[in-house]
């Protein structure tokens, strides 16, 4: 006992490791990974080709690979972690392939369908691979963080300065460095809000009225962005981790109580704040109920999905990678056809079907909340059930295996939650982030449990004021 006091007391001190001549750090090769599916919009802004938007499917998993092949982790947890996590998403993947040969679906369909849905996964797998030191560590953080700080600068720079809510597209052009994506202003704000609960929670050594600003501020940016399904999102996540805590009733106590005074404020607040009548969209209780024209459209899938089922394997294969309503047989299949047909790509009549349907309903462009066309529909209608046990086994395998804590259960729960909405769970920026953080977390984690220290910080730099502009950046990055 009085050694896990004495451990939560001190601080760790490191050492500079020397650096070696024309030598790639791995974890630098990861923050590249994460940067290519973080920021190509923005480099498309700078005249970049289009084609970069597509380049981190081809890096990510070289990237994974190489790290795989590379790294020279040696603490057991981490490689059993490893082993586990690319064992389930190698059967999702076997699973693709086999509802592809089904169903006449094209390689590519497959290849792409999978890296839509797993992509993040093996960018995880890159990150717990990685034998950080506590100095890797605080650099690789701070990047993630500067990348956050980014995103958000970015919405409040085309809200108060370039006023692009004014323009055609209103509120969804607030889409800070998601720039000319459809659901950018979405990914932007999502990606915003989970920022503002990892910051909230791992700045501890910054003074809490400043990390309540920070979540603040990431907070007016979903509402800036009119992004409202994204809260939504984190309230029902919130409630399922909440049920999760049941079995310890101070904890549940505790949980109930902040939520019950949260939804209180907030409901207040939609109804007399100006700023946030957005939500008031989806408080029309006609449109609900078994018969509502929500709940015909919304589940619109999974009755027109079976009625082109002709093999008694369809239900456990589905109708084949990209051919129903995720991502790629949404749309990205007609988008990118010039680039994907030749490369042997597939469509099916599913999906124009199910799009038929969202044409035919009046609350079709009203709000992504009622689309048909979502994650964990997707992964049914193209990869059937066997595709969609095996994808909630890698989630299994994260959950069980990296969430240590409250943070990082909200945070993976929150992916899951967005599957139930529009494609989101296909978004590379956004479940790269995702992804990104659960690693960071887990290794912040691991580096704290392997050095028996409370925090990783640069411990020489503590209670130091800052002396300049350079200080204020590095203390906001946790670098000191």
């Amino acid at each position: 006992m009085k050694s896990s006091d004495h451990t939560r007391e001190i601080d760790y001190y490191y050492r500079p490791p020397k650096k070696r001549k024309g030598y790639f750090q791995l974890s630098t090769l990861v923050l590249f990974g994460f940067s290519s599916a973080f920021f190509p919009r923005v480099l498309t802004l700078l005249k970049f080709p289009s084609i970069i938007n597509l380049a981190h499917l081809a890096i990510i998993p070289w990237l994974c690979i190489f790290i795989l092949l590379k790294s020279k982790v040696k603490d057991r947890q981490q490689i059993a972690i490893v082993q586990e996590l690319t064992i389930a998403v190698i059967i999702f993947f076997c699973v693709n392939i086999a509802s592809a040969i089904l169903n006449n679906a094209g390689l590519i369909n497959a290849c792409l369908n999978f890296l839509f849905f797993c992509e993040h996964f093996l960018l995880l797998i890159a990150i717990i691979c990685l034998p950080l030191t506590p100095e890797k560590l605080l650099r690789f953080r701070a990047f993630i963080i500067f990348s956050s700080f980014t995103n958000t600068i970015f919405a409040y720079v085309q809200r108060y300065v370039l006023n692009l809510h004014l323009r055609q597209g209103l509120a969804d052009n607030i889409k800070g460095v998601f720039i000319g994506g459809g659901a950018g202003h979405v990914v932007g704000a999502s990606v915003a809000l989970t920022f503002g609960v990892y910051y909230f929670s791992a700045a501890k050594k910054i003074p809490i009225l400043f990390r309540a600003a920070v979540a603040m501020a990431t907070f007016w940016h979903m509402n800036m962005a009119d992004a409202k399904q994204a809260l939504l999102v984190f309230g029902v996540a919130g409630i399922i981790l909440l049920i999760s805590k049941f079995q310890n009733i101070v904890e549940a106590l505790k949980y109930i109580t902040g939520g019950t005074i949260f939804a209180y404020v907030f409901f207040w607040a939609v109804e007399n704040v100006e700023a946030l009548g957005g939500f008031q969209t989806w408080m029309r209780p006609e449109i609900y109920g078994p018969e509502g024209e929500a709940t015909l459209l919304k589940t619109a899938t999974f009755r027109i999905v079976p009625t082109f089922y002709d093999s008694p394997l369809h239900p456990l294969l589905g109708l084949g990678p990209g051919h129903t309503v995720g991502r790629l047989g949404g749309w990205m299949l007609r988008e990118y056809d010039s680039l994907l047909r030749p490369l042997g790509s597939t469509e099916h009549p599913a999906s124009i079907a199910v799009w038929q349907a969202v044409g035919d309903s009046w609350l079709g462009d009203q709000s992504s909340m009622f689309s048909p066309l979502f994650g964990w529909a997707g992964i049914w209608g193209d990869v059937g059930w066997l595709g969609l046990i095996s994808f909630l086994y890698i989630w299994w395998v994260v959950w069980r295996r990296l969430c240590f804590d409250d943070i990082s259960r909200l945070l993976a729960l929150t992916p899951l939650v967005f599957g139930l909405v529009f494609t989101q769970m296909e978004e590379p920026g956004y479940m790269l982030y995702v992804a990104s953080i659960i690693g960071l977390r887990w290794q912040e984690y691991h580096c704290q449990k392997q050095n028996q220290v409370s925090e990783v910080v640069a411990p020489q730099q503590i209670n130091k004021r800052p002396k300049s502009l350079k200080d204020v950046f590095q203390i906001v990055l946790l670098l000191k």
